[in-house]
This record gives C-alpha cells, sequence and structure tokens, in this order.
C-alpha cells in the first residue's frame, strides 16, 4: 500500500509538471513578436541589470510562463490561460527610447503604464488598435509632438494620464467620444487652444501648466453631472467665468489660479444644496465686488481669490461662515473694516486679507499678513479717498 500511495504520488506530480510544462510556451506569437519589438525599441544602455526589462529574455523561457522566479520577473501579467498579455507595467527604471508602433498588437492589454521614465518621440496613433484598454498611463516621460486624434477611438478607457511630457498643439475635438473615460490628465505639457466638447463621464479633468487659452464655455461641460474635480491652473484663460460653472452637480474641487480671467459670475447653490469644498481663482485679473453668494455654499472650506483686482468690502456673511477653514484674499483693493468675526476666535480662519486697502485688521493678527497697502496707493485705485 506505501509503494501503491508513493506511485501514485509521483504520477500526480509529474501529470502536474507535464501540465506545467504544455502552458509554458502558449503566449500568442503575436504578443511575443511585439513584446521583442517593444523592448528594441529602448536602448540597451537604459536597461539596468536590475530592471524588469533586464528579466526580459525570449531565449530562456516564454513571457506568460509560470512561475517567473528568473525571467520575465516583472513589468507584465498575462491571461488565466497564459495566453495573451493584459498588462505591460514597467519600473521607474530610467528606460529611453521611442513606444513602438507594433506595441498594438497587444490587443488584450487593459492597462499600458510607462510612467517615470525616459520615452520620447510622438505616442504612436496604431495605440487606437488596443480597443480594451482601460487605463494609458505615460505620466512623466518626454512624449512630444501632439496628442494623437486615434486615441478617442478607445471606447474602453477609463484613465488617461500624459501628464508631465512635451506634448503640443491642441486637444482632439473628438475627445468627447469618449463615454467611458473618467479620469484625464494632461498637465505640464504645451497644450494650446481652447477646451473642447469632453466626455461626458469625467469624474476629474486635470490640464494644469498648459497654454490653453480662450473662454471656457458651457459647451465644453454640457452634460458632465459626474465632475468633481476641475484643475486649469498656469494658463491662459480669459473672460468671464459665467455663474452654470459652480453648478455642475458634483463639483467639489476647482483651481483656475494663475490664468487672465476678468469676471466671474456666482449664483447660490440650487435648492442651497452643494458638494462644493475648495476654490482658488488666485492670480488673475478679476474685477468687481468678492462674490458674496460663495457664503452661501454649505460645504466649502477654501477660497482663494488672491492677487486679483477685488474692490468694496467683505461680505459679514463669510465672517459667519462656520465651514470656512482657509481664506485668501491677499493683494487686491478691498477697502472697510475686516470682519470682527475673524478675529474673535469663534471661527478660526487661516489665509490673509493683507496687502488691500483695509481699515482696523489687527497686527497681531497672522490673517492681516502683510501689511495694508499705502494710502496713496488706494486713493490712486479708487481715484479718490477710499471708502467701504
Amino acid at each position: 500500500m506505501k509503494l501503491s500511495s508513493i506511485s501514485n504520488a509521483a504520477s500526480c506530480f509529474l501529470l502536474v509538471i507535464v501540465q506545467i510544462s504544455l502552458a509554458v510556451a502558449l503566449t500568442s506569437p503575436q504578443d511575443i513578436s511585439a513584446l521583442k519589438a517593444f523592448k528594441a525599441s529602448i536602448k540597451p544602455s537604459s536597461i539596468q541589470p536590475w530592471s524588469c526589462l533586464a528579466s526580459w529574455d525570449f531565449t530562456a523561457t516564454d513571457p506568460c510562463a509560470l512561475p517567473r522566479r528568473t525571467h520575465f520577473t516583472c513589468g507584465l501579467l498575462c491571461s488565466s490561460d497564459s495566453t495573451r498579455v493584459t498588462q505591460l507595467t514597467l519600473d521607474p527604471a530610467g528606460y529611453s527610447g521611442q513606444l513602438t508602433p507594433l506595441i498594438s498588437q497587444l490587443t488584450q492589454l487593459t492597462i499600458l503604464d510607462l510612467s517615470d521614465n525616459y520615452f520620447f518621440g510622438p505616442i504612436p496613433a496604431s495605440i487606437s488598435s488596443l480597443s480594451n484598454l482601460q487605463m494609458l498611463t505615460l505620466r512623466s516621460n518626454s512624449f512630444s509632438s501632439s496628442v494623437p486624434d486615434s486615441l478617442t477611438q478607445l471606447k474602453n478607457l477609463d484613465s488617461l494620464d500624459l501628464s508631465y511630457n512635451s506634448l503640443s498643439g491642441s486637444l482632439p475635438k473628438n475627445t468627447f467620444l469618449m463615454l467611458s473615460l473618467r479620469r484625464l490628465d494632461l498637465s505640464y505639457n504645451k497644450l494650446t487652444g481652447s477646451l473642447p466638447k469632453l466626455p461626458p463621464n469625467l469624474s476629474e479633468l486635470a490640464l494644469k501648466n498648459n497654454v490653453l487659452s480662450g473662454v471656457i464655455t458651457k459647451n465644453s461641460f454640457d452634460g458632465l453631472t459626474q465632475l468633481e474635480v476641475i484643475e486649469l491652473s498656469e494658463n491662459s484663460f480669459t473672460g468671464t467665468l459665467e455663474a452654470w460653472f459652480f453648478l455642475l452637480p458634483a463639483l467639489q474641487q476647482v483651481n483656475l489660479s494663475n490664468n487672465t480671467l476678468t469676471r466671474v459670475g456666482i449664483s447660490k447653490p440650487v435648492d442651497g444644496r452643494s458638494d462644493l469644498v475648495a476654490v482658488d481663482l488666485g492670480f488673475n485679473k478679476i474685477q468687481g465686488y468678492l462674490p458674496v453668494n460663495f457664503a452661501d455654499y454649505p460645504m466649502l472650506s477654501s477660497l482663494s481669490m488672491r492677487y486679483n483686482r477685488l474692490r468694496g468690502g467683505i461680505p459679514l456673511e463669510f465672517s459667519h461662515k462656520k465651514s470656512l477653514k482657509r481664506l485668501f484674499l491677499d493683494g487686491n483693493f478691498l477697502i472697510g473694516k475686516a470682519p470682527i468675526g475673524f478675529f474673535s476666535g469663534d471661527v478660526p480662519v487661516a489665509g490673509s486679507l493683507g496687502d488691500n486697502c483695509l481699515q482696523g485688521c489687527p497686527v497681531s493678527s497672522q490673517l492681516c499678513s502683510p501689511s495694508q497697502k499705502s494710502y496713496s496707493v488706494c486713493k490712486q485705485a479708487y481715484g479718490r479717498k477710499p471708502r467701504p
């Protein structure tokens, strides 16, 4: 019985070995060809001995073979039957090279992440063949040329991050066709032109530090009922930011600082309900009075309109707003007395009311730093003695 048991165990073990060996060479030849082309397009001198790509030895084993103890130890994942590559996620090892157009042969890819390396040249238009792609992350490389129009054909893409590259030109006009896209980050590039109509299911939009310009129109944001975060700072947007903008139903955070906006229209939230938490409109050229309707947004905790051209007084409603924790209004031409509620201790507020034309702002309070403008500067700004 003991010999029989040992024999049966040995047979089972051999069967497992046979099954593993049969699975070793199952990766699609199409995928193997694409992986070889991908590695060949990267400068050998940039492949460090400890990196993922250094372990990609096509002569030693199949890319999807398991277990991966010595070869293909990282950088890719395969389907459950070991036939197709489904994820290509490189380590940030300083790889330098171009992204081969043959990447399009990996048609079962759901994730392509090459972030924090030194890839350069254009993003190949053939990437549109990756119809199953859900996440495309090429952040922090040196990709140049324009954003390929063909990217808008990726109907299953949920997240697109091309930030921190050298991409130029305008955004694809058919961006709105990307119906599955929820996160779009093209910050820190050299993109120009105006905003196109945006994908309807976006929840995060980040286009910080580009050269985008023109008026922000309702048509670009029409139907975006899930948009929570808008990051458009450090561009060249102009004109009036109209009241519809802050009434986007899911909006929580807005950063439009360092643009050239001249007016802001603010309506009260519909039925007094809004999820808006933080607004930064600093370093623009916004004229007029401080919009009192901001005080009616029930969850607003941070507001910055610093270094604009605001005039008039600070509405008392802001000093009574318990949700407000940060308020930056420095660098304007605000007049009158600073609301005493800011200094009573009942509602502690951080920020600055300095560099204005205010009276009675306690120099002992950090909120009143830096000091107010000189009387002559304020008088010149108002053309007369400034009065509240």
